[in-house]
């Protein structure tokens, strides 16, 4: 099987667009999330916009993914018609927008743009997008189809969105608070994040290596309903599972685990029930969250939670949970409260759970893990 490298990062966020100086800010508490007013009648106002972007929602999304794609591939050090995109959104701009056309032309025009030859692969899995686009450009690049691909998501923020999210009950009428006994719902975010994953030969023909080694990804649908997921938690463990088979990995060498923390009462139940029983006997891995910074960024948020795990084994740190203020009860496991937490080299997590019942988990290791 081809070793998968990281060889290039980038994302485009609430909270800035270097990859030094947010993760700076994500380790210092830092959230972007701030007052968006609205015409409709929304549950709250609070969103985490990216400054700076379009005002056409169409054209916001291309140039959100365009900008994020130019620098992953900048990092990199890798001209664009090296690399395949594969894109993943959620709806992007295409609930609010009728100009937008079909829901992968955004992912089209943005290689156009770039200059990249291979037509893209478009993805659209709910909130699993961006992770789901991972896994697939890791499988291409092992089943020897690429040798280099541009993986990962974007979204913008909406107003069909927020006020779809108001309707549901799931957006917060405070704050987005991950884990914490009071949390009420979400807040949504729009952003970008995109990696490089190259294979290992071809990494090494250019002498390059990169910021970390794929090392698995594995996927499972709860199928038990529209928005929520599986009370048990049976689905997400699936999907664990299988990535860490996938990478031949156990769980004693899991350090981190990025979880998908959306603040909603019912996903971080299921993520604490199912941690706390995937982690009962042996390894203790921090667990760590970042929506509370980003918002929820619907199918970018998996690609900028797997930079942000990339970047938590490479510092051998997490950074704190954005508004939670105590260990939490219902897990039973160390979390990050009001400062960062060192952790262990191994491997880390990014898990992501999407409307429909998707659940994503993808798994890396930090390029030097014993530097």
């Amino acid at each position: 099987m081809n070793t998968v490298r990281v060889t290039g990062m980038a994302w485009s966020t609430a909270l800035g667009a270097t990859l030094d100086g947010v993760w700076r800010q994500l380790l210092d508490g830092a959230t972007g999330i701030r007052d968006v007013p609205s015409a409709l009648r929304l549950r709250n106002t609070l969103a985490a916009p990216v400054a700076g972007l379009p005002v056409s929602l169409a054209d916001r999304q291309v140039a959100l993914a365009e900008t994020t794609v130019r620098a992953a591939l900048a990092d990199a050090g890798l001209p664009a018609a090296g690399a395949l995109l594969v894109a993943g959104t959620s709806h992007g701009a295409h609930l609010d927008d009728e100009d937008a056309g079909s829901l992968d032309r955004w992912a089209a025009d943005t290689a156009g743009r770039i200059g990249m030859t291979a037509p893209p692969v478009s993805i659209s899995t709910a909130c699993s997008s961006g992770s789901d686009a991972i896994m697939v450009g890791a499988q291409l690049i092992r089943a020897g189809v690429v040798d280099a691909c541009v993986c990962g998501g974007a979204d913008v923020l909406t107003d069909v969105k927020r006020l779809g999210h108001s309707a549901l009950g799931t957006m917060s009428t405070t704050s987005l608070r991950t884990f914490h006994p009071d949390g009420d719902g979400t807040l949504l975010g729009e952003g970008a994040a995109f990696l490089v994953l190259e294979s290992g030969d071809s990494a090494a023909r250019r002498g390059v290596t990169g910021h970390a080694v794929f090392r698995g990804a594995g996927s499972s649908n709860d199928a038990s309903g529209m928005t929520a997921p599986d009370p048990s938690g049976d689905g997400l463990l699936l999907a664990v599972r299988r990535c860490l088979a996938d990478g031949g990995a156990d769980l004693a060498d899991i350090t981190v685990v990025n979880a998908h923390g959306s603040g909603t009462p019912t996903n971080d139940t299921v993520e604490a029930h199912a941690y706390s029983r995937l982690f009962a006997d042996g390894p203790r891995p921090a667990v760590f969250a970042t929506k509370g910074a980003f918002g929820h960024t619907l199918g970018a948020t998996g690609a900028i939670e797997a930079i942000a795990t990339v970047l938590a084994l490479r510092d051998r740190a997490v950074p704190p949970v954005v508004g939670l203020t105590d260990q939490p009860a219902s897990l039973p496991l160390p979390v990050p409260v009001r400062a960062p937490m060192p952790i262990k080299s191994g491997i880390g997590l990014s898990v992501t759970l999407g409307f429909g019942g998707f659940n994503t988990c993808v798994a890396f290791e930090a390029a030097n893990p014993d530097a």
